[in-house]
């Protein structure tokens, strides 16, 4: 069984249905990429994962239903959201909004732990760590978004447009300490991004969403080489 497996998924905003049966899957470990255009239902797909949203279907994390769970008991299960804006606490610190993050760990010297793992992916964060928040910029505070949700040592990453708003070097850093994370702690990472050469380069899987429905799915590699999706979104 996938790690996170979502079969038939249909969600609702009011009498709005935003999600049509979507089917798809992420293997532990591995990081996969819903791309779409605006609208595609890209947002509402994390946000059903997180219990965020009215919906039904079956989506199954590591062997547990998530249908009908509070958003709070599916973030103990080690599932960590990073939404679209970054969602900082702008009038607390850095420090105090990674504390903030930390409200799963028990006991100081962890939580302290868990401080020092995400200042040595985000160096810049310790530098600006008793500054008020709403003062940095907006690079860092998605990397301290990021770093927020990695406070809850995570098992899944579900990460919401990270590259919207910033400047490319900004965005390189942050796609390679995404990488990193990956990498060394093997978190699982479910990516929505607009940018999707930019996904596809650090995704192993993707699936292509239009109006709430999957389109297509395969290895990253398979999908940018499709022609319809170069011309539709890959722009070459």
């Amino acid at each position: 069984m996938a790690f996170l497996e979502v079969k038939g998924l249909e969600a609702f905003y009011g009498h709005t249905q935003a999600l049509h049966g979507l089917d798809f899957e992420l293997e532990e470990g591995g990081i996969t990429t819903i791309l779409g255009a605006n609208g595609a239902g890209k947002t509402t797909t994390l946000r059903s994962i997180c219990g965020m949203v009215r919906n039904n279907g079956s989506i199954t994390f590591d062997g547990n239903s998530l249908i009908g769970k509070a958003t709070e008991n599916i973030v103990r299960l080690g599932i960590a959201h990073v939404p679209e804006g970054r969602g900082t606490f702008v009038r607390i610190t850095t420090e105090e909004n990674l504390r903030l993050g930390a409200y799963t760990i028990k006991g100081a010297k962890n939580i302290a732990d868990a401080m020092d793992r995400v200042y040595n992916y985000f160096p810049r964060l310790k530098e600006r760590r008793n500054q008020q928040a709403g003062t940095l910029s907006g690079g860092e505070q998605q990397m301290l978004a990021v770093g927020r949700a990695l406070m809850l040592r995570p098992r899944l990453m579900l990460l919401d447009e990270p590259s919207f708003g910033l400047a490319p070097l900004i965005v390189k850093e942050l796609f390679e300490i995404l990488r990193s994370i990956n990498n060394d702690e093997k978190v699982s990472m479910l990516l929505v991004e607009q940018n999707a050469t930019l996904a596809l380069n650090l995704a192993d899987h993707a699936y292509l969403l239009e109006t709430g429905r999957v389109v297509m799915s395969g290895t990253s590699e398979d999908i940018s080489s499709d022609e319809a999706v170069r011309q539709s979104y890959l722009g070459y």
